[in-house]
């Protein structure tokens, strides 16, 4: 397999083969984190879970990605990024072990919320500084496949380690402060493999005095905003309606997500273990929906064009969406997961695509930082609706049928843009 035969190359590297490692570790950890906080807000015995807990749950995990992400690289390249990891990782590992103490001790939850939401901010840094170092530790000719494999790596190492804080807290240990603390031990374990590299390996080069910190949030912001000008002007209006029309699904999906962690936690199960276990599964099918979606859809888009193939799913989405949702059975939600998985991934590719191919070169990466705020406020904002419409148990025909009219609308919308 290409792949295989790609990474091969790569990891004769020894540079790219430490930062591989520091990468591995610390999304595996962010998966196990991530994991044991949403557990913890839904299914621990003591907690009375509301759909307005879970809210605030995805706001901790998602925000500081929308907030800090666009500014991020702007401090990055006043650090040393061999030094972010090492210090970074040792900070998560110790607020993960403050959140710890935090599940077992009896505070209130906004304090439990601050420490997740500083390991996540933080989690910012680390991951642009990984992207950042990159063309450190490769040639330039081997550049664009490191920047095809490497965080395809990372996302597989985030999903092990959410599989892994699933086992370990349905199998070892009934707790949630027992998976933070192997989280911990994650990026503990991030830190020390950080050390392998030398502290000047990574850059920045000192040579050049970066300009006044006030001076370049400032223009970053301006750049934003004019990163958002280019995407309305006229040539490129199809990237426009395929960003509106992704950030509408993502809304459903985020949704969606909420109904079906409160039904895992209350209508279908008798127990929490049982709910827990119910959600792993339905997490995992979604996932083989996302590949699926990889599958698929270049061959769909290739056929029908990108914009028509977001059009086929969020139709598809709109229709299988009640059909599957509104019996509220554990079977019809668990292959309604697989559907939104691929339909949401399709789309999500068909995006990435029109956005790389109509916008200008200079403007790309202004774009994907606004299509970064875009993605994951809306992923927030659904959660917040959804607290707003769900009753105790998850029960919400009104909620599923919003979001079938919400996909219903994408469909008609990019149908006759792509007529147009």
């Amino acid at each position: 397999m290409s792949v295989v035969r790609d990474l091969r190359v790569l990891l004769r590297f020894s540079g790219f083969r430490r930062l591989l490692a520091v990468r591995l570790l610390s999304q595996g950890a962010d998966g196990v984190y991530q994991v044991a906080l949403a557990t913890y807000v839904v299914f621990s015995p003591e907690k009375q879970t509301s759909a307005t807990a879970i809210a605030s749950a995805m706001a901790v995990l998602l925000l500081p990605y929308s907030l800090v992400g666009p500014f991020a690289g702007v401090l990055l390249d006043r650090w040393r990024r061999r030094q972010v990891f090492l210090h970074g990782n040792l900070l998560r590992a110790l607020l993960a072990c403050a959140t710890a103490v935090l599940m077992v001790s009896h505070v209130p939850d906004w304090l439990f919320y601050v420490s997740a939401l500083c390991v996540t901010a933080v989690n910012r840094f680390v991951l642009a500084g990984l992207s950042a170092a990159l063309p450190r530790v490769v040639d330039a000719g081997r550049l664009v496949m490191a920047n095809s494999l490497s965080p395809t790596a990372g996302t597989l190492a985030a999903t092990a380690g959410g599989g892994l804080a699933f086992a370990v807290r349905l199998v070892i240990a009934d707790s949630d402060a027992a998976v933070v603390l192997l989280g911990a031990l994650l990026y503990l374990g991030s830190a020390l493999a950080s050390l392998r590299l030398a502290p000047g390996a990574l850059g920045p080069d000192r040579d050049a005095v970066p300009p006044r910190l006030g001076a370049v949030l400032v223009g970053t912001t301006r750049d934003l905003v004019a990163g958002v000008r280019h995407l309305t002007a006229p040539p490129r209006r199809e990237a426009a309606w395929a960003l509106t029309a992704m950030t509408l699904m993502r809304f459903c999906y985020g949704a969606l997500l909420v109904l079906l962690l409160m039904l895992c936690r209350y209508a279908l199960s008798a127990n929490q273990r049982q709910g827990l276990a119910l959600l792993g599964l339905a997490l995992g099918i979604s996932g083989a929906g996302f590949f699926a979606a990889a599958v698929v859809t270049p061959w769909a888009a290739g056929r029908l064009g990108p914009g028509r193939w977001i059009a086929v799913c969020a139709g598809a989405a709109a229709v299988l969406e009640p059909s599957l949702g509104l019996p509220f059975a554990a079977g019809p939600m668990l292959v309604a997961a697989f559907v939104l998985g691929l339909t949401t991934q399709g789309a999500k590719i068909s995006t990435d695509t029109i956005v790389q191919s109509s916008v200008d070169d200079g403007f790309r990466g202004r774009i994907f930082s606004v299509y970064d705020v875009l993605f994951n406020v809306a992923f927030v904002g659904a959660a917040a609706v959804a607290a707003l419409m769900l009753p105790p148990d998850g029960r919400s025909a009104a909620l599923v049928v919003m979001v079938a009219v919400v996909y219903a609308a994408v469909a008609l919308s990019m149908s006759r843009f792509e007529r147009q």
